[in-house]
């Protein structure tokens, strides 16, 4: 009989670390730099790592492996309005950008900006937010969600 619980709690792990991974590939490999929204799009993920980490050794795991579903799914909430955003569905946050690393943050004529509202990159029409919304708030937390509770 296959361990529910601990396949969800796995989930819980790899699928934001996954899409971690992927953003930093495609930072530090493709040169596709974060915008401000781009990193709020991170810091669930990160939470999520945690707490799903935190389900391997706290009890009862199905609650902390429930936590970490929110917090993917909550990833994939901020990605699906920065699709929008970068669609042009509505109005985006203004003046949203992020110097690159390696600059100076206080010079400010260096620093290029990262537009939130102009997709850096696209496959089928669809951008990095918008793959992130599809696979974080659809796929990623409805698995751990039903994994965690499935008897």
């Amino acid at each position: 009989m296959t361990d529910k619980p601990g396949v969800a709690r796995t989930l819980a792990v790899l699928v934001p670390a996954a899409l971690l991974g992927g953003a930093y590939v495609s930072q530090y490999g493709f040169g596709l730099f974060p915008c401000e929204m781009c990193w709020w799009q991170r810091y669930p993920h990160f939470a999520a790592v945690a707490l799903g980490l935190v389900a391997f050794v706290a009890k009862p795991p199905q609650v902390w492996t429930a936590l970490a579903g929110l917090a993917i799914l909550t990833s994939g909430l901020i990605g699906g309005f920065h699709a929008g955003v970068e669609y042009g569905w509505w109005q985006g946050i203004t003046g949203c950008a992020a110097p690159v690393s390696g600059t100076d943050v206080l010079d400010f004529n260096a620093a290029p900006l990262i537009r939130c509202d102009v997709a850096p990159w696209t496959l089928w029409g669809i951008s990095l937010a918008g793959f992130n919304f599809l696979i974080s708030s659809i796929a990623g937390a409805a698995i751990v969600a039903l994994a965690a509770y499935r008897k």
